[in-house]
């Protein structure tokens, strides 16, 4: 029986938060046992806001060190770089043809952004959504793990790929979405209302991959809590709920067993354990990281080998792409 296709991707704008390991990468190496799998590093669209040259290159090799760090493999899943891979913007130029102007305006990421800042305001943010699309379409994906934040990119690359074939005959599958119930958004450590980002301004509302012990041990002590004093996972208490979900996952225990531990004891001990069990989860993945970031050949071989085989996959689907359109072959 055919495996299913599944991709996704990381925009490598900084470091990673455990937000993003928990609610993405973990959840990206399990899929790969089962499916095949692309898995992307969005350099082109980190870019539609401003970027550090120097800063970029380094963040997108962190990134994928971090990959190979957290368990992905590159013999059972393609990792390559967005931009190694031309077809992407190829497509995406001609899927722009056929997307509306109203629906890129009503992009909730579009408007977020380029209220941040008027560098912002430029074409290709408003336009990224149709990128994105043409990610997913060029490798025929059955399945895209999304956040809740991004069901409305996805929605509209089925719309774009319906359209097409609508118009141009049955050339695209179109991509379900496959979401995790559990622990799949993984909310600030100060702010437990907003999810956990990289680009909050407090750094004591997120927990990055490659923070030292001392660092994560500070910021779970200052995370917000209540002044209930004790250990429930309900609504009520976010806080405390998100942290519970952050100690699940990295202790492999179920959330009762750990309420129930934490009976009549009060946040102080429930804190410093969850500290030590978040230290003891990101140890392996600091001592790979630490010996693949300086084995730079390796990474090398492993973005080049990824990204010979995702051209392989996408040329395939541009070359009908192009002749169904109309484009006289090379």
């Amino acid at each position: 029986m055919e495996r299913k296709t599944v991709f996704s991707g990381v925009q490598p704008s900084g470091a990673l938060t455990i937000g993003n390991y928990i609610g993405a990468i973990k959840n990206w190496v399990e899929l790969q046992e089962e499916y095949d799998c692309y898995y992307c590093i969005v350099d082109l669209h980190a870019i539609t806001v401003p970027q550090v040259p120097k800063d970029l290159r380094k963040n997108t090799l962190d990134v994928l060190a971090l990959y190979l760090a957290c368990g992905m493999d590159p013999e059972k899943s393609t990792l390559f770089i967005q931009s190694h891979v031309s077809a992407h913007v190829e497509l995406s130029w001609v899927l722009n043809t056929i997307s509306y102007m109203g629906q890129l305006n009503r992009m909730t990421q579009f408007k977020e952004k380029s209220r941040k800042s008027e560098e912002n305001l430029n074409a290709g943010l408003f336009t990224y959504p149709v990128l994105m699309a043409s990610d997913i379409l060029l490798y025929q994906a059955d399945l895209v793990p999304v956040g809740e934040d991004q069901k409305q990119h996805l929605e509209l690359a089925r719309d774009l790929a319906a359209r097409f074939n609508n118009k141009y005959s049955e050339t695209f599958k179109v991509p379900e979405p496959l979401i995790k119930e559990f622990g799949a958004r993984i909310m600030s450590l100060q702010n437990p209302d907003s999810k956990m980002s990289k680009s909050d301004p407090d750094e004591n509302g997120y927990i990055l991959l490659l923070d030292n012990k001392d660092a994560i041990r500070r910021k779970i002590k200052r995370a917000v809590t209540d002044s209930l004093g004790e250990v429930r996972y309900n609504d009520e208490q976010l806080g405390l709920k998100n942290l519970l979900n952050i100690y699940s996952t990295f202790s492999k225990e179920d959330i009762t067993t750990i309420v129930n531990r934490y009976k009549g004891t009060g946040y102080g001990k429930f804190k410093e354990d969850l500290a030590e069990v978040v230290v003891e989860g990101l140890s392996p993945i600091h001592e790979k990281y630490d010996y693949l970031i300086k084995n730079k050949d390796y990474l090398e071989k492993v973005y080049k080998s990824g990204a010979e085989k995702a051209e392989y996959q996408a040329m395939k689907t541009l070359r009908k792409v192009y002749k169904k359109v109309g484009f006289i072959p090379k």
